[in-house]
């Protein structure tokens, strides 16, 4: 059962993987991406900054003018600078990028500076592409471009990137210890992680294992791009795998394989699973071992063949361990065909034909497995076939090693004859080999030496260029005692400007003070008129009740006071509000006019006509606007007309943001109503139109005229009265 289900899980995993690999694969072409680096405001390239992908740096190339890289779709590109903050963005596909730094300021030189003139015409980006062109091909000349950089590294950022240059120059050609003091020498002039990551790689490398933790660590704690996380996770696997603390190794490599599956970054799923194989290797656990190689070899197959031989290699490694002799002699044979496809796979950093895979090595490692199944006959074709191939090649070591091991076969078989002959050739190989080694080591001293003077001489230029900085500085100091003396005329200046300022500033304060002080006095007088026109309103309702009343009629007494309480109620609502929804206004104005048209059915009737092309939602009005008219029109307009009038209020467009509202009536004229006014109703002045007359006005001051009131006779012979009010539109 438990087979069963072990089964049914590495077919889940694989169907998973081979879907997960063919979204990798479409992410996995490389192209060149032209990235322009300017400043903002004046659009000038900045040529000095760091442009990097996955941690592969690219420079300026002042012929192209842009820095090319090389990426893959997902990619994360980070452009730093001491002079701006670090800028990160996911590269898409292969169009151009422009990165438009703003608030990039230059560092400007003054008169007395003796670089000013030279940093004008600094060749300092020539001798960087220079140093990147002679790196892999001429140390003498990389370093001879270093010097001329140091000498005009006028700022503590191209120092920086000096000494790193410097440090990768020796890191090629293996001379780790240099490097690791060029690393600390540029992470003291600007603390760069990308730096710091290969310092702590420099360290593994010079089998400083503890330094290399430190610098893993410490990256870690900083702030990183995804890729330079994968990579300090993944160089801490390293440095716990190597010192065989296997659950650190795990734990680290597993963190580096959730971001390289996160990011789609190919290659380093590929390395991880082996890496993670490898672990498994190591701790016995020969099963999930094989399933992690598994994958590996499936998505190293998708990059490229050069890789897929690489990890194939690995894995025949692993079955050769686990003493699964067939399956490694048949995945050798499949890398033997393709390795016969491509030139030799030389590994990076300029490692040696013994570090890569080829021919002679692929058939002498088939030949070792026949030997260990003890299937010698099968043996001696691969053995022979690799011996010619590294004679052909020149492959000294794997010639010797095949051929002392087909000198073995012989004797087994017992062929003593070509055994005895075969041992001969491989005591005159191992002569050859000592004395060619004999020549390498010379070599190597000379080159070490050759090495030490350069960087002796580096180091005597460092301190002749302190010594050039310090009379430099001196000179500075007395530039800095005038400049000092003319910034306090400068502070003089800026202080009576500063001063005028202020007066400007205090009376603009001392104005809008007085504007929110009128703005709060418009409040309170507009809440006082409320105030005001409430009780007016409440004293005429109820002598409209009280009339019932003294005739006796007490089912209309009572149907008006049960509407009267709707309508106060929807008034003291309204009361606190500025403005109400017209709609509001116009559902109070029919519940006052019926109830008053039911007290005075015998003086008038009305009508109310609503435009319905009137987008009524879109207007508010003041609350209570429109009610004073029409109680004057009742009272002192038609209640005094001998026979039944007639009151109309109509709303209709007036144009696109206003309105037209009409009330009208056909009473007896507004001259003829003070006439016939009783001498009591004469001591008592109205203050219904005026408080109204204020209202508008403070509203309109408030929100712009958005009010109009107008009010004129009805009829040519003064009979009637109308009252035109326009009303905008809400802004």
């Amino acid at each position: 059962m438990n087979k069963i289900y072990y089964i049914v899980f590495v077919v889940f995993l694989l169907s998973f993987s081979t879907a997960f690999s063919q979204i990798e694969s479409k992410t996995s072409k490389e192209f060149s991406v032209k990235v322009q680096v300017v400043n903002n405001e004046t659009q000038q390239p900045i040529k000095d900054a760091r442009v990097e992908v996955n941690g592969r740096v690219f420079y300026y190339s002042n012929i192209k003018g842009d820095y090319t890289v090389k990426a893959r779709a997902g990619d994360q590109l980070m452009v730093s600078h001491s002079g701006f903050e670090t800028i990160l963005y996911t590269i898409k596909d292969d169009e151009d990028i422009k990165v438009q730094v703003e608030g990039f300021v230059p560092k400007k030189k003054t008169k007395l500076s003796p670089y000013s003139q030279k940093e004008r015409v600094s060749l300092y980006p020539q001798y960087l592409d220079s140093v990147q062109f002679y790196k892999k091909k001429d140390i003498d000349k990389s370093l001879s471009f270093i010097e001329k950089m140091l000498l005009d590294a006028s700022s503590k950022n191209r120092q920086a990137i000096t000494y790193k240059e410097l440090a990768d120059v020796y890191f090629y050609w293996k001379q780790y210890d240099l490097a690791i003091e060029n690393y600390q020498t540029s992470l003291r002039q600007v603390n760069n992680p990308v730096v710091r990551l290969q310092l702590a790689k420099t360290a593994y490398l010079a089998k400083n294992y503890k330094d290399s933790e430190e610098n893993y660590k410490r990256t870690l704690n900083g702030k990183l791009n995804s890729y330079q996380q994968l990579t300090a996770y993944q160089g801490l696997g390293d440095v716990y795998m190597i010192q065989k603390n296997f659950d650190q190794a795990k734990n680290n490599y597993q963190k580096a394989l959730e971001i390289a599956k996160a990011n789609l970054i190919t290659p380093k799923i590929t390395d991880l699973n082996s890496k993670l194989a490898e672990v498994y290797a190591a701790q016995g656990n020969t099963q999930k071992a094989d399933g992690y190689y598994q994958n590996s070899l499936r998505l190293a197959s998708e990059e490229n063949k050069k890789r897929s031989l690489k990890e194939q290699q690995k894995v025949a490694d692993f079955y050769n361990q686990s003493q699964r002799y067939d399956e490694e002699i048949q995945l050798r044979k499949e890398s033997l065909k393709e390795a016969e496809d491509i030139p030799p796979v030389e590994a990076e950093n300029n490692e040696s034909l013994v570090d890569s895979i080829t021919s002679q090595k692929i058939n002498y490692k088939i030949g070792n497995a026949y030997m260990q199944k003890a299937e010698y006959n099968q043996a001696i074709p691969y053995l022979k076939k690799s011996i010619e191939d590294a004679d052909k090649n020149e492959d000294l070591i794997i010639q010797k090693d095949a051929t002392k091991r087909l000198s073995e076969v012989y004797e087994t078989v017992g062929d003593y004859t070509k055994a005895l002959k075969t041992y001969q050739d491989y005591v005159t190989l191992v002569d050859t080999l000592y004395s060619r080694k004999e020549q390498e080591i010379q070599q190597v001293k000379r080159f070490s030496k050759r090495i030490l003077d350069n960087q002796n001489r580096i180091a005597s230029l460092e301190k002749d260029k302190e010594l050039a900085d310090s009379k430099i500085s001196l000179a500075y100091k007395d530039q800095q005692l005038i400049q000092e003396s003319n910034k306090r005329q400068q502070w003089v200046i800026y202080s009576l400007i500063a001063g005028f300022f202020l007066m400007i500033l205090l009376v603009y304060f001392m104005f809008r003070t007085n504007r929110q002080q009128k703005l709060a006095n418009n409040l309170l007088a507009l809440k006082s008129m409320r105030s005001q026109m409430n009780p007016h309103f409440i004293f005429n309702a109820l002598n409209s009740v009280n009339s019932f009343i003294a005739v006796s009629d007490e089912r209309s007494a009572n149907r008006y006071l049960s509407e009267f309480s709707t309508l106060m109620r929807a008034v003291l609502e309204n009361s606190d509000e500025d403005f109400i929804p017209l709609t509001k206004e116009i559902e109070l104005l029919e519940l006052y006019v019926k109830l008053e048209h039911n007290r005075f059915k015998d003086k008038f009737d009305y009508s109310i006509d609503i435009d319905k092309s009137i987008p009524l939602d879109e207007y508010s009005i003041p609350p209570m606007l429109l009610q004073p008219y029409i109680e004057n029109a009742i009272w002192h307009g038609l209640r005094y007309k001998e026979e039944k009038g007639k009151l109309n209020i109509s709303m209709a467009k007036k144009d696109n943001d206003a309105i037209r509202i009409l009330i009208e009536d056909d009473g007896v004229g507004r001259e003829k109503s003070i006439e016939m006014k009783t001498k009591n109703q004469l001591k008592q002045k109205s203050k219904g139109m005026s408080t109204i007359k204020k209202r508008v006005a403070i509203l309109n001051d408030m929100y712009q005229d958005r009010i109009t009131v107008a009010v004129s006779n009805a009829f040519e012979n003064g009979s009637g009265t109308k009252v035109e009010l326009i009303l905008k539109r809400n802004k």
